[in-house]
């Protein structure tokens, strides 16, 4: 029996096949971290159309994200109320972030739910920090 491959052949394909995993890894470092497969799924924001995303902790673990938005609507116009939940067990985390339509009633809700007490929790509340899934 004739072997398919001659010793050359193998020595060549193991050496594409290295320097084709090097280059895979290098890249891996090189690229930022998910810059492919960390934005599926991802909320891209298109340019500043004025609204503004809040980050809110120390949510007491029964607040519903119903109870969340009713506190920020009596000082604008709220987009979106989310809280944070363990994905195992589908139990809040005590934080959320609630996204507002306008700058200025973003920033009256901060300045006047900063430390107020919600269902027996000195409430957190400040803009929330840009990540990558905003750029």
């Amino acid at each position: 029996m004739t072997d398919v491959f001659s010793l050359e052949d193998t020595v060549v394909v193991s050496a594409f096949a290295l320097a084709w995993f090097l280059v895979g890894v290098a890249a891996g470092y090189l690229l930022p971290k998910g810059a492919f497969f960390g934005m599926l799924g991802r909320r891209i924001r298109k340019g500043d159309d004025g609204q503004v995303e809040l980050y809110v902790g120390n949510l007491s673990y029964d607040m519903t994200e119903k109870e969340l938005v009713k506190a920020f609507e009596a000082y604008g116009r709220v987009i979106q109320g989310r809280i944070i939940q363990n994905r195992f067990n589908g139990k809040s985390k005590g934080y959320g972030f609630v996204e507002m339509a306008d700058r200025q009633e973003a920033l009256n809700a901060i300045r006047a739910l900063n430390g107020k007490d919600i269902k027996g929790r000195r409430i957190v509340v400040n803009e929330a920090k840009s990540s990558a899934r905003d750029r």
